[in-house]
């Protein structure tokens, strides 16, 4: 009798628990570790996202003919700015269907201060998620979890405060190492 009368709310729980774990993978909020993957700078370097492992690291998938990119250039651009210096890096890609020389021409003009990768192949694309739509940004904690991706126009007070928290917490594990050595 009294299993008959649980039985509702259990499936109720049951529902309610498998919607929301579904919302979350949909949404890409479960944390994923971000692929060791190499990025082609458009300046001829090579930069591997292992070797920036301890630091935050903002990945933008953009294209010249997106507004919402050109839109958001000189907020990445400020954000670049305010944090390289403090360990943050910032690498915009571009994305494979836009022509290279396109992707020169609008970093000379625009003087881009942070790395622009081609990714002409789709392969850094592929690796984080068959990304598809511009803007695509991916916030990499220095452990090299993925805990922030949005697609569409950011919100960079969020994305700036997320970056600030972050880059404090590196500076106390930094802190806290140097006390215990001593």
């Amino acid at each position: 009798m009294r299993l008959r009368s649980a039985l509702p709310r259990l499936l109720i729980v049951v529902t309610t628990v498998t919607l929301l774990v579904v919302g979350y993978l949909y949404a890409g909020y479960l944390e994923t570790r971000a692929p060791d993957f190499t990025f082609s700078i458009i300046d001829g370097r090579r930069i591997r996202l292992e070797d920036l492992r301890g630091r935050p690291v903002l990945l933008q998938f953009w294209a010249t003919s997106c507004p919402t990119c050109r839109k958001e250039m000189p907020s990445l651009a400020a954000l670049y700015h305010d944090f390289h210096g403090k360990g943050l890096e910032l690498i915009a890609v571009a994305m494979p269907y836009d022509p290279p020389n396109r992707v020169l021409e609008m970093s000379r003009e625009k003087q881009f201060p942070y790395p622009v990768a081609l990714d002409v192949m789709g392969k850094a694309m592929t690796a984080f998620g068959d990304i598809s739509l511009t803007p695509t940004t991916l916030l990499i904690a220095p452990d090299g979890r993925v805990v922030r991706r949005q697609i569409g126009e950011m919100d960079f007070d969020v994305l700036r405060q997320q970056i600030k928290e972050m880059l404090t917490r590196q500076q106390q594990a930094t802190d806290n190492k140097k006390l215990t050595a001593s």
